[in-house]
């Protein structure tokens, strides 16, 4: 098995649970935030939702600028719509992942804001940063979601919730 096809059969399983979370959203609660200095929901589930997109450009691109205006924060009033561009970003990394080999995965990639860099990275660690990012934003809106009382799903077992307790 080739790195490339590992991080498909990865992200198709992630991928997954991402969606189960993003779908029991509910939209009079898209902007709540347990605290100040918190993201309110509607945030968070977007840069959950779009998260793919560090895959694609990681894979396509030699870096992703956010200078060069090609990212636009949307805004999304429902879990269907949030749902609906997760599965675009997720289509995208997907096609991105098919179109790469492992012979590119070594090389450098950037993520910066004209001349100020957030992140160095060989394009193989693009995907697993983003497998971590989605791992801590989605723990992170189930905590919010928690806190509102809304049953959650458990990623990778039953939840309290699914078990009855």
């Amino acid at each position: 098995m080739t790195f490339i096809e590992a991080f498909k059969k990865e992200l198709a399983q992630e991928a997954i649970q991402t969606r189960r979370m993003l779908e029991i959203i509910p939209s009079d609660k898209m902007d709540w935030r347990p605290h100040p200095k918190s993201m309110d929901i509607r945030t968070l589930a977007t840069h959950l939702a779009e998260i793919p997109d560090m895959i694609t450009n990681g894979l396509l691109h030699p870096k992703w600028d956010f200078a060069d205006g090609g990212w636009q924060p949307q805004k999304f009033d429902t879990a269907e719509e949030l749902v609906a561009r997760f599965d675009e970003c997720l289509s995208q990394a997907t096609d991105a992942l098919n179109a790469s080999t492992d012979d590119i995965l070594q090389e450098k990639w950037l993520l910066c804001s004209g001349e100020q860099v957030f992140l160095e990275l060989e394009r193989w660690e693009t995907f697993r940063h983003a497998m971590g990012q989605n791992a801590h934003h989605r723990a992170q809106l189930q905590v919010f979601l928690r806190l509102l009382n809304i049953p959650v799903p458990g990623p990778y077992g039953p939840s309290a919730d699914e078990m009855g307790e």
